[in-house]
């Protein structure tokens, strides 16, 4: 959370759980014959960058489990997986670990 009176770019988004937040990448605007595509057009990636990252699941026994996934990683994820959430002007993705089919 941003502190009063400080700029809403310090804002941070800190998952819970398995929570994870990440950036899309920006949609291509040409395909690649080099047509430009209207925004309409345009599907949303099935990849990004993860922001941050909760502190884990809870096991049954009440241990944490870390979750694999770290600040930084570039991922693939699920078409449909998620919720948009924006903050400032960005537009973040906040979905579950298992939701993310593969980092590369």
């Amino acid at each position: 959370m941003a502190k009063k009176g400080s700029s809403s770019s310090a804002t941070k988004i800190i998952p819970l759980y398995d929570r994870v937040v990440l950036k899309r990448d920006d949609a291509e605007s040409k395909t690649a014959g080099g047509i430009v595509l209207p925004d309409t057009a345009k599907d949303k990636p099935q990849k990004g960058t993860v922001i941050s990252v909760g502190d884990g699941h809870v096991s049954r026994e009440g241990k944490r489990n870390p979750l694999t996934l770290k600040a930084g990683d570039r991922v693939i994820f699920s078409s449909y997986a998620g919720d948009e959430i924006s903050v400032g002007e960005e537009t973040y993705l906040l979905l579950r670990e298992s939701d993310v089919l593969a980092v590369f």
